[in-house]
Formats: C-alpha cells, sequence, structure tokens
C-alpha cells in the first residue's frame, strides 16, 4: 500500500510514521509513506496557503489553487481532469476501484470514522490525504475527494492529526503488520462489541487476583467467560453496540439470554397511589 499526505506540515508525521508498527510495516514493504509539503506548490515569498473568507468571517480558508497543483504533480494532470469529469453531485462521495489512488479528507461533514471504514481504506491500494488547517478548505476542492471522514464531534487544530488516527487504523490491517496473525481480529468493534478484560502475570497483584476460569485450562469455559464480560461491558458502556448487533443477527440465544440477566429486575408499584 502506498499512503501520501498533503499538508502545511508535513514533518508531523515524523514521529508517528517513524516508529512501533508503521515503521515495521515500511521495513516489510508492506506499506510506503510519502509527506508532501502544501508549500511546495505556492508562488509567493511567504508561501501563503490561506486567504480571508469570502463574504467576511473570521478565520482563514485554505486555497484551492495550490491542492490543485499539488494533486496534479502527485498523481497527475490526466487523473485530476477525469475526476473532475466524473465528479458526482455535491455531498456524495466517488465511487473507486481499489487500485486507482483515492483522496481522503477529514472534516465536520464527513462520514463517521468506524472499524467497518478502516477495513474499506485498508483494502486501497494507493490513500491521499489532503490535511485542512484554519477556518476550513476552499469548497471547490472536495470535488477531489472519494471519501470524506469525520472522527467525531469535536475539534482538531489540524488535520495531519486526524489522518494519523486513520492511516493507523487501516495500516494494523494489512496483512504482516501485526505480530499475531489473529490480533487484528478478535479486539474491539472487529466483532461489534467492546472487547473483554485481559489479563497476564503476576495472577494475584495486591490483592487483586485474575479470574479464576482465565487460569481454569477450561477453553470452553474461558471463551464464554469471554463472550460474557464482552456483552457486559459493551451493555454498559456502549449500548448503541448492543442495539446494532441485535438488528444485524450477530446475537446468539444465549447471548440474549445472557443480557437479561444484566437487565435490573422491574421495581414494584408504589402502594397508596390511585
Amino acid at each position: 500500500m502506498l499512503i501520501e499526505t498533503l499538508s502545511t506540515f508535513p514533518h508531523m508525521y515524523d514521529s508517528v510514521m517513524g516508529e512501533s508498527m508503521m515503521k515495521r510495516a515500511q521495513e516489510k514493504g508492506i506499506l510506503e509513506f510519502r509527506a508532501h509539503d502544501l508549500r511546495d506548490w505556492t508562488h509567493d515569498r511567504h508561501r501563503t496557503t490561506d486567504d480571508d473568507p469570502y463574504g467576511g468571517g473570521a478565520g482563514l480558508v485554505m486555497k484551492c489553487d495550490p491542492i490543485f497543483e499539488a494533486v496534479e504533480a502527485i498523481l497527475g494532470k490526466e487523473f485530476v481532469e477525469a475526476k473532475l469529469a466524473a465528479a458526482p453531485p455535491q455531498g456524495e462521495s466517488q465511487q473507486r476501484s481499489s487500485a486507482a489512488p483515492q483522496i481522503v479528507f477529514l472534516a465536520p461533514q464527513g462520514r463517521p470514522f468506524d472499524d467497518a471504514y478502516a477495513d474499506k481504506l485498508a483494502a486501497a491500494d494507493h490513500l491521499l490525504f489532503i490535511c485542512g488547517h484554519y477556518e476550513g478548505i476552499d469548497e471547490r476542492v472536495y470535488a477531489l475527494a472519494d471519501h470524506v471522514i469525520s472522527l467525531g464531534d469535536y475539534v482538531l487544530t489540524s488535520g495531519e492529526l486526524a489522518s494519523m488516527v486513520v492511516i493507523d487504523a487501516a495500516v494494523r490491517k494489512l496483512p504482516g503488520v501485526l505480530g499475531a496473525a489473529e490480533g487484528p481480529v478478535d479486539e474491539s468493534f472487529t466483532s461489534g462489541l467492546l472487547e473483554y478484560p485481559q489479563y497476564t502475570r503476576p495472577a494475584d497483584f495486591r490483592g487483586m487476583a485474575v479470574p479464576e476460569v482465565l487460569t481454569s485450562g477450561n477453553h470452553a469455559a474461558i471463551a464464554r467467560w469471554r463472550r460474557e464480560q464482552s456483552l457486559a461491558r459493551t451493555a454498559a458502556a456502549r449500548p448503541d453496540l448492543i442495539a446494532a448487533a441485535e438488528a444485524a443477527g450477530r446475537l446468539t440465544p444465549a447471548d440474549q439470554k445472557f443480557l437479561k440477566l444484566l437487565e435490573p429486575a422491574p421495581t414494584g408499584v408504589a402502594e397508596g397511589v390511585s
């Protein structure tokens, strides 16, 4: 997979992409990463990438001309022309094959990012992240978008930070990136539920003991305990995920029976009330 970024602060990626799993993915040849400086496609002595918004208002807006020039240089002028000719109606994303370069924006109006979307991006061969700053990006730039993604209902100082999260979530799903083959499979959200509690040595630490079932050697009992803990944790912290799992038919009869046991007992009718 080739991942490229276009931003005004390309060195923000140095530490994240040069450490841990992201570094190993590149050393193994699974990932190729390039960070481009948007200022390389400006034409004034101040290397300006932003300007005042039309209509007035606070903040600055990132200019469209250096972004278009940069994408033409990175992906080719013919690629950009073809993309603009096939641009979907405003607010819709383009559908492209996994082999074609796909352009990703991080913006509040985007689709909420989740594990399923990480799977979708991990299937691509080439991603280019265009990172915003300041008040936003000139709306005309979104004509280039294949994906517009939102991390949540909050504001960050830069698109670089958001893109790092998305890149990490996608790259770790590539075969060979994680040490254990089952690593990206048996964890939170891949099953639609939160992951069960994990423990390691010592078995007893300051009076806090590891649940006996985990040291029993009974693999069937361990599997059921883990499933029930996952259900209980998800029901308490993310009931919306339980509802989604039920709607999708991912809950077994045993799961549903266990969840019933977690429901509070109904309270009695108050006496003396007519």
